[in-house]
């Protein structure tokens, strides 16, 4: 009975969206208050009944419902209840409703929120997300049904894949979806900033603090999906410019570009059209992701496997959709205005060339991710690119953004003085080029490229305190006179300042574990050892273990350096008789910020007794991956408890050119 509950309140939920987008526009069109607020309710509906409708799809997981195709699918009675609940956006059906419960979450946030803008601006935007919802929705409702009943009901699941059933990426797509549909309000906006012909301060105001939003989300979901990868992969690594990969990490730069811009149109009223434009593209973006992950067309461990039909839908709600955006752009463009000029050395050009170089990254992740798939259509010939090509492309852009990134925020509005500039940031520069030289001389001279990226490392993190010294004067006023202007800068200020230093701490653990990572892989038997940098690791004993869903071999191994016991790690390799996988479950034991990470590979029998594959794996300074990314999206949510971009503040008019 809930089931029936959940499917008819997904259409319910495609009921309102359709009412959203008609009332809206007919508000819109005539001019209505009455047609605009209906709209509106309309909107919080259909939120409500996708949240009914996601609920009863979670209740049919967590009782293991089998008459339910996707639970049969996905799921297995013997699951820990986290991955029962898990399992309800794990899979392709439910990942769909997922996306449609965030789209309509954020249409209806939007709706309630947006007190302050202009009525036809508004209007414009809940319509066009309301039509989002439609598209969405009837992709869910039609051709992905969560809730489609099997005929033949069976004794148990086939249970979600064993590589999904980890904490972090039980949490992992939530945020990530997040990320995603919360760029769905900025291209709603940008939508309604082109039919009202109009991108002022206010609608740049608006824009910053969804974007803000969004893009926070986004770095904690590929943080958590980064981190996932890691620890349950067992290949030691944190990121392969796998595919899906690129397909998240595409609209998080073009969402960064969209915050930097974005500040430029409100302070200065420039850079308008181009604003708009990323606003577009970083939904585009994040509907290209769902359609790569979702068509079948990547071979990934993260992608859902689904028929080519599907697939093809998805090309064609991408197609229309973002097809329609940039036509509009195309045809209103011309008409917004142009805003202030600004020399050559100025904030605003440093913003601008920051966004040109975030263009051009994105251009090359992307120019990656789909060339093999465009030149297997064309010729049939498969070809991969990998890691060296996106080294190769991708660093040196990033390089050149980072030398940059301390710089911009020291330059003033219009005209800036570089000299000055460096006279406040030769410090931090005197700084971060000693470190890269010491690395450079007394780690590896080998290493000149590790040696370089740790300089850069450390030019952001002592650049970006340099900048919120001069803000406050610290080494120009006593103590407490200090502590009064620190306490007293608003929270944009400071979160700018986090997320910069943030992206410096991931540089450093980038930098150190990329170059000076070791590894070390031998086939064991029980008291063999290997050395992996400067510790001895012994194979002591394997043993059973029986898990809740599980059957294991449990490696005991003891890692000692210098003859002083580190730690006694547990790596374990399962099996899943639900599905017939096996897994590997690594073992990290943590050095300070550095890891000394460990699998236990399959048993050979060849020899006269058993041997086991191990691999280890010194990866040095490897936390800071994963910590950097926290303090970037911390930086990102305090700058969104800024009073001045709260939803709800009076709009500001445009300064004066």
């Amino acid at each position: 009975m809930i089931t029936e509950i959940g499917a008819f309140a997904l259409l319910l939920a495609l009921a309102f969206s359709l009412a959203q987008l008609v009332l809206s526009a007919a508000g819109r069109i005539r001019r209505s208050t009455v047609l605009a607020a209906a709209g509106e309710g309309a909107a919080l509906a259909a939120f409500i009944g996708n949240l009914l409708a996601f609920a009863a799809l979670m209740h049919a997981f967590i009782t293991s419902d089998f008459s339910v195709s996707n639970v049969a699918n996905n799921s297995h009675s013997e699951k820990p209840l986290l991955y029962r609940i898990a399992g309800t956006w794990g899979s392709h059906e439910g990942s769909m409703l997922l996306w449609c419960l965030a789209l309509t979450g954020f249409g209806a946030a939007a709706a309630i929120l947006g007190r302050t803008l202009p009525r036809g601006l508004k209007a414009v935007m809940v319509a066009t997300q309301g039509g989002l919802g439609v598209v969405f929705l009837a992709y869910t409702v039609f051709a992905s049904n969560p809730f489609a009943r099997l005929t033949a009901v069976p004794v148990e699941g086939r249970s979600l894949n064993p590589l999904l059933q980890d904490p972090a990426l039980a949490v992992h797509p939530p945020f990530l979806y997040a990320g995603y549909v919360g760029m769905s309000v900025v291209f709603s906006l940008a939508v309604a900033a082109l039919v009202e012909g109009r991108v002022d301060a206010a609608w740049a105001r608006w824009v910053r603090p969804w974007t803000l939003a969004a893009w926070a989300a986004l770095t904690v979901g590929i943080t958590l999906g980064s981190f996932w990868a890691y620890y349950e992969l067992g290949w030691g690594g944190w990121w392969f410019w796998d595919p899906v990969e690129n397909a998240s990490f595409m609209p998080w730069l073009i969402g960064a570009a969209l915050l930097h811009s974005a500040i430029v149109t409100e302070k200065r009223g420039a850079l308008s059209g181009w604003t708009v434009f990323l606003a577009l593209a970083a939904f585009s973006f994040s509907m290209l992701g769902a359609f790569l992950v979702r068509s079948g067309v990547l071979t990934s461990v993260h992608a859902f496997a689904v028929d080519p039909t599907r697939g093809v839908l998805l090309l064609i709600i991408l197609g229309v959709t973002a097809g329609l955006g940039f036509a509009l752009f195309a045809w209103r463009a011309p008409t917004l205005s142009q805003g202030g000029l600004f020399a050559p050395i100025s904030r605003e050009s440093a913003l601008v060339l920051n966004n040109i170089l975030l263009a051009a990254a994105t251009a090359t992740v992307l120019l990656g991710t789909l060339f093999p798939l465009i030149r297997e259509a064309a010729t049939g010939e498969a070809i991969s690119v990998g890691p060296p090509y996106f080294n190769l492309t991708f660093t040196p852009l990033m390089a050149a953004l980072l030398i940059l990134v301390p710089a911009g925020p020291l330059l003033a509005w219009k005209r800036g003085d570089a000299a000055g500039v460096a006279q406040r940031l030769w410090i931090a520069a005197l700084i971060a080029i000693g470190c890269g030289l010491l690395a450079f001389a007394l780690v590896s001279p080998r290493k000149a490229f590790g040696a370089a990226g740790l300089a850069l490392g450390f030019w952001l993190i002592t650049g970006s305190l340099a900048e919120l010294v001069e803000r406050t004067r610290a080494f120009r006023a006593p103590a407490a006179e200090t502590w009064r202007r620190l306490t007293g800068l608003p929270r944009g200020a400071w979160g700018m300042t986090l997320a910069h230093i943030g992206l410096g701490i991931f540089v450093l653990g980038a930098c150190f574990e990329t170059g000076w990572k070791q590894e070390a892989a031998e086939t064991l038997p029980i008291g063999g050892s290997l050395d992996v940098g400067a510790y001895h690791l012994v194979l002591e004993t394997i043993g059973g273990v029986e898990g809740p869903n599980y059957e294991a071999e449990r490696g005991i191994i003891r890692a000692t350096r210098d003859g002083a016991p580190v730690c006694t790690a547990t790596p374990e390799r399962r099996f899943y008789p639900a599905g017939s996988q096996t897994t590997s479950e690594v073992y990290i034991c943590y050095q300070g910020l550095s890891h000394l990470y460990i699998v236990l590979g399959e048993r050979r029998d060849t020899g006269p007794q058993p041997v086991w594959l191990v691999r280890a794996y010194w990866n040095p300074w490897a936390s800071l991956l994963f910590f950097g990314p926290g303090v970037m999206a911390l930086g990102g949510l305090v700058s969104l408890s800024d009073r001045r971009l709260r939803l709800g503040v009076a709009r500001r008019k445009v300064q004066a050119a």
